[in-house]
């Protein structure tokens, strides 16, 4: 199987092998090392300032997002959600569970925030603003430096999920002045699923500090305490730990961020050149280099999901509910090539002359 989707995605050699070895016992002095290499390599990364800091959760992208609501924000403030899809909807569904005011941004399927439509909110006494930068469930990628200039200048609290386009897009938290950074192992980080990562700013870790958690495992104060000794407060997923090392190193090794994001904007534009004559339609207004969210004219995105995997052995990114039939996307991310790409254009040019597509 080829692997198009925007998680889980395909991983390395080197860090598949770590996933085959044993795994060792963590409450060590060696196990602290890996872990304070993957913080100091992570806030490097996002361009986090010195004082920052990171926490890893075993847990899926959800677990962080859920994380960072109950521990940094409280019923005193008054947010500003940008929801353009599912996963816009899951953060006002949390600030709904923990009783924190907010307002939406309620975009339609596959538009971007336009300035005018997010200056209708400026100078209204909101104290902290929640975007997922990348809106993975219609490709939408959001204009961070927009809302940084906004955040800016009504001196909001920012939140941002960067689960499916950090390492893919541009994203410096110190220069946006970002106060959290969300992202996942199963992404760009080319991980098995099970760690999410925040990465907390020196005003966020005040606002964690200042929290009254009603949660155990969701605890972020008690994850930094921990994290001085290059702990978690509770068992975490070791291997993938170790495997989130490896590929941290890696990246180092082949040039860092840049060199990262340049790589999969390669892929990326090689596979929207290559599919320009076929009969479908880019839904986003604006992408992000992780995925192609991708309309078909003629046939539904689900079939065309189903036929790719079981007759090709290939897989494309599906969606639920109402966009079922209406999008499917192809991811950029992992451990791919330009010539995995002429496969799944080959596979979808078959297709097309089968009379399926």
């Amino acid at each position: 199987m080829i692997n198009f989707t925007v998680g889980p995605v395909q991983s390395s050699a080197e860090v598949r092998k770590i996933g085959a070895e044993q795994t060792p016992y963590f409450r060590t002095a060696e196990f602290s090392e890996v872990m304070f290499e993957n913080e100091r390599l992570m806030k490097e990364f996002a361009g986090a300032g010195e004082k920052s800091r990171t926490v890893f959760i075993t847990g899926s992208g959800t677990a962080s997002m859920e994380a960072v609501v109950s521990n940094t924000l409280t019923a005193n403030d008054k947010v500003l959600i940008v929801n353009g899809g599912s996963f816009g909807q899951r953060f006002v569904e949390l600030c709904q569970i923990y009783e924190i005011p907010y307002s939406e941004i309620k975009l339609n399927m596959g538009c971007t925030l336009t300035k005018e439509e997010l200056y209708k909110f400026d100078s209204n006494d909101y104290t902290a603003f929640i975007v997922n930068v990348h809106e993975t469930s219609t490709g939408v990628h959001y204009d961070i430096d927009m809302i940084s200039e906004f955040c800016k200048k009504n001196n909001l609290f920012l939140i941002v999920d960067a689960i499916s386009s950090f390492l893919a897009d541009e994203f410096n938290m110190e220069e946006l002045g970002a106060d959290v950074m969300i992202t996942g192992s199963q992404k760009a980080l080319a991980c098995p699923p099970g760690i999410s990562i925040i990465v907390l700013s020196e005003n966020a870790i005040k606002r964690v500090e200042k929290s009254t958690v009603k949660c155990m495992y969701l605890n972020l104060k008690s994850a930094l305490k921990n994290g001085e000794r290059g702990q978690t407060p509770f068992t975490p997923a070791v291997g993938i730990l170790r495997q989130v090392n490896a590929r941290l190193k890696e990246i180092e090794r082949a040039g860092g961020v840049s060199s990262e994001i340049k790589k999969i904007h390669g892929l990326a534009e090689d596979f929207r050149n290559k599919i320009k004559d076929m009969p479908f339609e880019i839904v986003s207004e604006s992408m992000s280099n992780a995925v192609t969210p991708l309309h078909p004219l003629n046939a539904s995105a689900n079939d065309i999901f189903l036929r790719l995997k079981d007759e090709y052995g290939i897989w494309v990114c599906p969606n639920g509910g109402e966009l079922k039939d209406k999008v499917f996307r192809v991811g950029h991310i992992g451990c791919l090539t330009t010539e995995d790409n002429d496969k799944l254009i080959a596979a979808l040019k078959d297709m097309q002359r089968r009379g399926l597509i």
